[in-house]
Parts: structure tokens; sequence; C-alpha cells
């Protein structure tokens, strides 16, 4: 029997087990699904690294699937069986991701309907944009379906939302959106339908599945909650296969192919880590939520696993991991107590505060790493409350954030006495 023989013989074994279902999720997460032809190597537990921007091609005129670089193609491949999708592309950052899912469902003279609160850069790219391709784009509120209803037109190509929202955590309803597409697409023909695409990131494929909510597409950063370190950027669009040629063309006419690099560690370190750091930075997004919520500096806090959260049969129905456990995720958002109201000056204080003198809670623009970071995501923007914190839980003791909380709190209101 020669290697591809028996390479062959394995993987046919290997699939078939998987597809049995003999295996949970968590376990794919790390092992994949064993079958595809980019599995080129015979002994390594970790896939091989590839560096190789160039790929040998096995006809002139074509390109085999397997001649694409193999972390990439393996990372997709998982990507895709996390997310419950037909096929996954991967892109150089998040937004690079957003933008082919949107470029390809949407052209010039079509129409992108969003809900009203989203992520600055996606917002950026639809306001600043998308406009100059000539596709229009205008928001509403999703979490009220009566009012989004009326903003649809006969050229809205695009529902887009997250959910949660980033960053005060707001749920949209993924399967009552769902259900108004389908009814929508049953009055239109095929090339005028209607395409529903999810934003993820936040929630992850571990503590949500738009996809099998009735989503079409799913978008997620790579570089937060899937990546989990801080050290690589990427993204990737998930969903039904005869949209990943689009894709793929997008990726290399506007220069957003991921890096064999970059995959590698998302494919080895971050999505294989995935369920354990997931699991565990919620657990103590869990105790960190209920002392903000206790203390007498804290005007109100919004974190999906409260009892006091406003969406909370909502987020006990849409956010579950593989088991069908409630997931409520790693993200707290909360308000301070304020001198004047409408200001955010005792919020800006306490991340000053933590900035200078905090040890394990880190100040910095991002979330969904191993670390805590912490941040005012709203103070450079006037139509937000400034009062807003963002609290991205990591993996730190959640009694040192605790007292970290406690003595930022202490030293910022002690100041207002």
């Amino acid at each position: 029997m020669t290697d591809h023989d028996w390479l062959s013989e394995r993987n046919a074994h290997l699939k078939s087990r998987a597809l049995e279902g003999l295996y949970s999720e968590k376990t794919h997460f790390i092992h994949g699904r064993c079958s595809a032809a980019h599995r080129e190597y015979r002994h390594h537990l970790v896939p091989p690294a590839s560096v190789s921007v160039s790929h040998k091609l096995q006809h002139h005129d074509q390109v085999q699937p397997g001649d694409e670089d193999p972390s990439r193609a393996i990372l997709e491949e998982n990507l895709a069986y996390a997310e419950g999708g037909e096929c996954a592309v991967t892109f150089a950052s998040g937004t690079g991701a957003i933008s082919a899912a949107l470029c390809n469902c949407a052209q010039a003279g079509d129409h992108v309907l969003s809900h009203k609160r989203l992520s600055g850069s996606t917002q950026k790219l639809l306001r600043n944009w998308l406009p100059r391709f000539g596709i229009e784009t205008s928001s509403a509120d999703f979490t009220r379906l009566d009012l989004a209803k009326k903003h649809l037109r006969p050229n809205t190509r695009v529902l887009y939302l997250e959910s949660p929202v980033n960053p005060d955590l707001t749920l949209i309803d993924i399967a009552e959106v769902a259900e108004w597409v389908r009814q929508v697409n049953l009055q239109r023909r095929p090339e005028q339908r209607l395409w529903l695409m999810v934003d993820n990131t936040l929630a992850t494929p571990y503590g949500q599945r738009p996809l099998k909510l009735g989503a079409d597409l799913v978008v997620s950063s790579l570089t937060e909650n899937i990546g989990g370190f801080g050290t690589d950027v990427g993204g990737v669009v998930v969903g039904p296969a005869c949209l990943k040629p689009g894709w793929l063309s997008f990726r290399e006419d506007f220069g957003g192919v991921l890096s064999p690099r970059n995959a590698w560690h998302f494919l080895v370190y971050g999505l294989s880590t995935l369920p354990v750091r997931f699991r565990q930075q919620q657990e103590s997004a869990m105790k960190l939520a209920r002392f903000l919520e206790r203390h007498p500096c804290v005007e109100e806090v919004t974190y999906p696993g409260l009892d006091s959260f406003p969406q909370i049969d909502l987020a006990q129905r849409q956010l579950l991991d593989y088991d069908g456990r409630f997931a409520p995720g790693t993200m707290i958002y909360f308000r301070l107590r304020e001198p004047v109201a409408g200001q955010g000056v005792n919020a800006r204080k306490c991340i000053d505060y933590l900035a200078n003198n905090a040890y394990a809670i880190t100040t910095a623009a991002s979330l969904g790493q191993i670390r805590t970071l912490v941040e005012n995501p709203e103070s450079d923007d006037s139509a937000r409350d400034p009062r807003g914190l963002r609290l991205s839980v990591g993996l730190e003791k959640a009694d040192d954030l605790i007292h970290e909380l406690s003595e930022a709190l202490e030293a910022v209101f002690a100041a207002t006495q």
C-alpha cells in the first residue's frame, strides 16, 4: 500500500467515525474532521506550519483543492464545522471578511439594512465605503421588528446585525429575524433574495451558532475570542458553498489573504483551546458581573448571565454551547454613577486609575484575550453613552480582578466626596 492509499483509507475511516457522531464538537475543535485532501502528512500530531506563499500546480490551467495553503485550508474546514456551515473563507482581518460578504451579496443599486448599533469599523465600512460602490445603507432597530420592517426596500439585499451587539451586549432574536427574511424571500425572485448576515464575534461558535438559527452567513473576527491570545489578526465568513467563489475572488483582488503563519496560530492555539478558555472566562465573568451589580458606585450592569439582564429569556434560548448549556459569554458592560447626568467623568477616571495602577486588568482597545481588558469604547462617539465601560474577562483569578476593580472604584469615588 502506498502512502497515498494509506492516507486515503485512514481519512475515510476517520471521517466515517466523525460523521457517525461518536465524538463531541469540543473534540472536533482540536482534531478537525480529518477528511481533507490538504492533510498530506502522516505522523504529525500538530499540523505542520506552512510558510510558502506559492504552491505547485497539478495542471497548467487549474489550481487543485489540495494546492492551497494547508494551514489556512484546515483552519477554514474547522471553522465551517464549528459554525455548522457548508464552507468558510478566511481573511486578513474581520473587516476584510465583512467587506467580502457584503460585496458579494449586494452590488451597485442595492441596499443594505443594518441594526442601529454596530462596531466602529463596521459602521465606517457601511457609512463611508459602500456608498462609494453605489450600495445604499441605512439602519433600524432590529429588536423592534415591527418598526424595522418599515425600513425594508425592494432593493434591500442584506440584513446585517451583531448579536450580542458590541459594546452594550444587546441581543437580536436571530430566529425571529430569519423567519422575517424567509417570508420576504417567498415573495421575491431568487436573484432578488434577501440575505441575513450575523457577526458572531462576541459569542463565538462555542456560545452561539447563527446558521442553526436561520441566518444565511456568519462573519467573525478571528483576532478576538477565537484567536484568544492577542497575537494575530484575521477574519472569516461562513455560509453556503455557492458564495465561496465570490469570496475567494474578493480576497485575491482586494488583497485580503490571511497569512499562512497567522492561520497556523489560529488553528493550533486559538480554535483548539476556545472551549476551555471560554468556559473559564465565562465563569469569572459571572462572578465579576455579580460583584459590580452589588457595588454602590455602579449604576447599571449589562451581562446576559444576570437575572437582571433585560433580555434574559432570549439569552437563555439563544446563547447555548454545544451541550445545550447557557453560555452568556465573557463580556460585561457597565455604567458608573456620575456627578452630572450624561457625562462620563467617573468612567474616564476609573479607566485612568486602572491604566496607572492595575496589574491584572489592562486598559486596551481590544477584547476576547486571555488577559482581562477594559476600555471606555464610547468616549469618542457623541451619539453614545460616555459612562459605559466594557470589560473583556480573561483567565486571571476572578478574586484578583474583583480586588482591582474595587480599588479603582473606591479611589474614583473617594475623590468625589
